[in-house]
């Protein structure tokens, strides 16, 4: 039995349309990630706000011990956010900005 994909791929294929193209439409995400992907730090005022509001790690993850025994681990969930990777690199941007414009420390960040 054909699978949803194979069917959305010979309707693409019968209609003219390409794959990328019906692909890159169905993601009502993606003005949102370019939105992330263009802001431009100006000042070092907003550089040192998105340092701060961004954690440099996930501060989701945790190990419950009981009685001196690891019981549970709760690993990451921040790859669950589907604007990781924009947001990561949005503080990577502001780091760069603070370090190489401003030639400020940021150890304080990392």
């Amino acid at each position: 039995m054909p699978t949803i994909f194979t069917l959305i791929y010979f309707l693409l294929i019968r209609t003219g349309q390409s794959v990328q193209t019906s692909l890159t439409t169905l993601n009502p995400l993606q003005p949102i990630r370019q939105w992330l992907n263009t802001i431009t730090i100006q000042h070092p005022g907003q550089a040192h706000l998105l340092c701060q509001l961004i954690p440099a790690q996930c501060p989701f993850a945790r190990d419950i011990h009981l009685f001196g025994r690891l019981w549970i681990h709760i690993p990451p969930l921040c790859k669950l956010n589907p604007f990781y990777e924009e947001v990561i690199s949005l503080r990577l941007r502001a780091l760069c900005y603070l370090a190489d414009v401003c030639d400020q420390d940021i150890h304080r960040y990392c």
